[in-house]
């Protein structure tokens, strides 16, 4: 991994990890500030493109991608064909020569790097499957529509295609190209096949994205990281076999061409219905009402605005469900070996997209679709794919998941490739308010989030926890849910309840959404945005939860009477640092609760001294972090019994 040290907030890392947890020595020589307090001073400098407050500056700028797309699957051949006209808008102020598409199906050929990474049957791993994209044509379409063929250098998962003539800033090139590939049975857990079932996505040559934070984004894709891309509007079709259903990103727009009149009005039907309308049943399966004809080909349209990709699945067996929130189809699609469980995924869905949008940010797009095939959990916009699940609790926890990711990073467009935990850790902590709203009967919010505690606290005693802001790729598989989902999910809870407070938080949050809806912020802008609204520096908390891993154990150190007073020594034993929890309990069975925040620390990270006047009461007990809601690995020194 390049670790990208001029702007990556890994310099931070690479600055404080394993740094001492000294305290600033008044006359001391030659030292700086290492305590876990020390200012973020290696954050990038503030701009006219990111300001210091975590916004959009003034000339903020980011490039545009507009695709006209077409597939066809062939089910013999197990091949999808596409042809691609790419209309990139160019609005950064350099003028580009050549641009990087992303052609990920390259990860499916032998010797890729992907093989040499992933184990062949892991997760990620190609499972020694031969595919690749092969590019038939690749042009550019200058003035008058002529059509100059293009130098192109595969690089792994990524292309270099050099500009038939530069593109300054403000211009817009045109650029038109033809493949194939064959589809693998699994791919990387993000795409493939299961029998007649296709779902396809990581399809077409997607331009990299190029921003004012790293130039030209190449990393290639592997299959753990996942993908960072430029908005757009797009429209696609899909060919495919008259039997078959497709479902995909963004809005059918030839309904009348592809259903029968019956299905149809059901569709329209389920436009205004909060309960699901069977769009496509097992009976119309069995009877073949679902199709309007069984011989040939049928092409399937679709048209999706303002977004960074487009997916689809399709499958002869699908029967379908939709229902509607608040003008938005919320729809699922599933085998009927799935019914048992999917029969409720259009409700699940449409409670998705009302939970998140009436907590923090609308939702802007005209559907959701859930998806059932073999892939086990996987997002693009407007699309969320699924497997069977074990019951409906698990699907709804997969399912909410994977929709939640239309927020991070479907709309909060962060670069998942780089920083992970900016989709996945945000979009873990919104699923516990949606899984504790559909099912409260298996936690509330509170509770789902400390069963992620409780897995951070025994990775830190078992000595396996790992640093949050690294490449994705770098993590060990085995701590990836750990590092990049459950971490900062539960460090996240910690910030809202034990020291921001929910009103500030939420306050924050949504402001970092709307902020960067439809944009591309960096870690250092969500930290920003998190201080500029909530109105609190946070530089301990980016620090010990995202940039290094220290451990968390406080302790009751000294009880000593002092007359009528008590005084009490709170003691520190890791780098990490959090607000004080303490409970007092008296002999008369009553108690009193003292809560202190987390920078009570900052001159003194081991110890914490109070005096505490105990009008005539006996203290038999104090206990910290009574209620267990922070992370400490020693629970075991946090009584003091008289």
């Amino acid at each position: 991994m390049k670790l990208a040290l001029r702007t990556s907030l890994l310099a931070l890392a690479v600055a404080h990890a394993g740094a001492a947890a000294a305290q600033i020595v008044p006359g001391g020589a030659g030292v700086g500030d290492t305590s876990i307090f020390a200012p973020l001073t290696l954050l990038p400098s503030p701009s006219l493109v990111r300001t210091g407050a975590g916004a959009p500056g003034s000339r903020y700028w980011q490039n545009r991608a507009d695709y006209d797309l077409t597939a066809t699957i062939d089910t013999a051949a197990k091949t999808v064909a596409g042809h691609m006209r790419l209309r990139y808008t160019n609005h950064s102020p350099d003028t580009l020569r050549f641009v990087w598409v992303q052609t990920e199906q390259n990860a499916f050929r032998n010797n890729s790097l992907n093989s040499y990474v992933y184990p062949q049957d892991s997760r990620f791993g190609a499972r020694g499957f031969e595919g690749g994209d092969v590019i038939e044509r690749f042009v550019q379409v200058a003035a008058g529509g002529r059509e100059v063929p293009l130098k192109l250098r595969g690089n792994e998962t990524v292309t270099k295609v050099d500009l038939a003539e530069p593109l300054a800033p403000g211009g817009t090139a045109v650029l038109d190209a033809s493949w194939h590939f064959s589809v693998p049975e699994h791919g990387a857990d993000r795409m493939g096949r299961d029998g007649a079932l296709y779902e396809i996505a990581q399809w077409y040559p997607r331009v990299n994205v190029y921003d004012d934070v790293r130039g030209w984004n190449m990393e290639p894709y592997l299959g753990q990281g996942e993908f960072y891309l430029d908005y757009g509007d797009i429209t696609y079709s899909v060919t495919v076999p008259a039997g078959y259903i497709v479902a995909g990103t963004g809005m059918l727009q030839n309904p009348a061409e592809v259903l029968p009149p019956a299905q149809v009005a059901r569709l329209r039907q389920a436009a205004t219905s909060a309960t699901p309308v069977r769009i496509i049943t097992a009976e119309d399966l069995r009877s073949g009402a679902a199709r309007p004809r069984k011989n040939g080909v049928l092409t399937w349209r679709f048209a999706a605005q303002n977004v960074r990709d487009v997916a689809f699945a399709a499958s002869p067996d699908y029967q379908w469900d939709a229902s509607s929130w608040d003008g938005t189809l919320a729809m699922g699609y599933y085998r009927p070996a799935a019914a048992d469980n999917w029969h409720d995924a259009a409700d699940q869905s449409r409670m998705s997209i009302q939970e998140y949008s009436e907590r923090w940010f609308r939702y802007p797009w005209p559907q959701i679709s859930a998806v059932e095939g073999p892939i086990s959990g996987m997002e693009y916009p407007m699309l969320a794919m699924e497997n069977h699940s074990e019951d409906k609790y698990d699907l709804y926890n997969v399912v909410t998941h994977e929709i939640g990711h239309d927020w991070f990073p479907m709309i909060v467009g962060s670069n998942e490739r780089m920083h992970m935990w900016q989709d996945e850790g945000l979009n873990t902590y919104i699923n516990t308010f949606s899984e504790a709203r559909r099912y409260p009967e298996k936690g509330t919010q509170p509770v789902r989030s400390r069963e992620e505690m409780d897995r951070v606290e025994n990775a830190q005693r078992n000595n396996t926890d790992h640093v949050v802001d690294v490449q994705p790729d770098r993590v060990p598989p085995t701590q990836l849910g750990l590092s990049q989902y459950w971490k900062p999910s539960a460090a996240l809870q910690i910030l809202r309840q034990e020291v921001m407070g929910p009103e500030a938080f939420d306050d924050a949050f949504r402001t970092y959404i709307r902020r960067w809806a439809f944009k591309h912020p960096t870690p250092a802008d969500f930290f920003r945005t998190m201080e500029d609204v909530g109105g609190r520096r946070l530089d301990w908390f980016w620090r010990e939860f995202f940039l290094e891993n220290p451990k968390f154990d406080q302790a009751v150190g000294s009880v000593t009477p002092s007359g009528a007073n008590v005084q009490v020594t709170y003691v520190n034993h890791g780098r990490g640092v959090l607000p004080i929890r303490a409970r007092f309990t008296f002999a008369d069975g009553t108690s009193q609760d003292y809560n202190y925040p987390a920078e009570v620390w900052s001159t003194n990270t081991a110890a914490y001294e109070r005096t505490y006047p105990l009008g005539g009461k006996q203290l038999v007990r104090i206990t910290l972090d009574p209620d267990k809601k922070l992370i400490d690995i020693d629970r075991s020194n946090n009584v003091w019994q008289r």
